[in-house]
């Protein structure tokens, strides 16, 4: 039987593809996008008219508790996906990022506290709270490490929900998607902006190549949320989720190029390499707690999903400011 759910950051990259899972899995569904002047719900906008018309949509802030409240009222399942998740852009501006994704979390929890219909809260984490990997595969032990101001605001927003289940008994689970990457995707993440970049001109500006990531694409992140939601076992742990196997950058940038069936020579632009201190130099999933608790396994390899990406890429290439770096 479908659910009543919200999903918060719903017109961003995954909070799309989730909201298209969870329509199609019968659920009835309501999202939380930012207002802006020119009524844009992001990529809500491309999916499917029939689809938009089954979605209930809010207008408000994560900022505003009364409009959080108002999103949340009445609903079974709320996903919390919403925040400012740009690493660059948490290195200019620190507080709008605290603000959003700490106290903008504690909105959505707060909500729920006051909520009779409220039965789950997912909230969404990240593996980049920690930092560089200090033994792999990660498993959820992995002690935790801020070395980005997004970094430790995701730390806090899943400490604050830790808490809110043990102090007043909420059911929340938390999810971490390692590097999840799709059609969508805009060019602040490494694929999509490899691949515009090698679209459009031979050689592509990155920053350092070493980093080693574990890549995931992005239906089977949106299986892992719908999956944890329903899972009575993941509430009040956190759970990861990823491919299991890493790359570096170097390697990526290879293996697109195999894809494209076309060389790719890398410029290195200083602009777009992170502080030493800041960098996160390897990020490799454990997962077993998701195959325990609720059976999650990728389905989508690495290579047929740099294909479906590349394909989507290429068909919206005008979206993309290639001579521009996105933070």
């Amino acid at each position: 039987m479908g659910k009543r759910v919200l999903v918060t950051g719903a017109g961003g990259f995954i909070g799309s593809h989730l909201v298209e899972r969870l329509v199609r899995d019968g659920h009835e569904v309501r999202v939380l996008v930012r207002y802006n002047g020119r009524d844009d719900r992001g990529h809500l906008d491309r999916l499917d008219p029939d689809m938009q018309r089954a979605i209930e949509v809010h207008r408000g802030d994560l900022k505003d508790p009364e409009a959080v409240r108002n999103a949340v009222e009445g609903r079974a399942w709320v996903f919390h996906l919403g925040a400012l998740i740009a690493i660059p852009y948490s290195y200019q501006n620190p507080l709008d990022v605290v603000q959003t994704n700490v106290t903008g979390t504690a909105h959505v929890l707060d909500a729920c506290r006051g909520s009779s219909a409220l039965e789950r809260v997912v909230l969404t984490s990240t593996s980049e709270v920690y930092g560089t990997a200090l033994r792999v595969p990660i498993d959820e032990d992995h002690p935790l490490q801020g070395q980005s101001p997004y970094a430790a605001s995701k730390i806090g927003s899943d400490a604050l929900g830790l808490s809110y289940h043990k102090s007043f008994d909420l059911p929340v689970a938390i999810l971490r998607p390692f590097n999840t990457f799709g059609p969508r995707q805009s060019a602040r993440a490494i694929i999509p902006t490899i691949i515009s970049q090698a679209l459009a001109r031979s050689a592509v500006r990155l920053g350092s190549l070493d980093p080693r990531r574990d890549l995931t694409y992005v239906e089977d992140t949106a299986a892992g949320f719908a999956a944890i939601a329903s899972c009575d076992s993941a509430v009040g742990r956190v759970v990861n989720i990823g491919r299991g196997s890493d790359l570096t950058i170097g390697e990526l940038v290879d293996r697109i190029a195999a894809r494209l069936g076309k060389p790719i020579s890398v410029e290195v632009d200083s602009t777009r390499v992170r502080p030493a201190k800041s960098e996160v130099g390897r990020l490799l999933a454990g997962t077993a707690l998701a195959r325990a608790l609720f059976g999650w396994e990728p389905k989508v390899s690495l290579d047929e999903g740099l294909d479906r990406t590349i394909a989507w890429v290429r068909d919206n290439l005008a979206m993309f400011r290639v001579g521009e770096y996105t933070t």
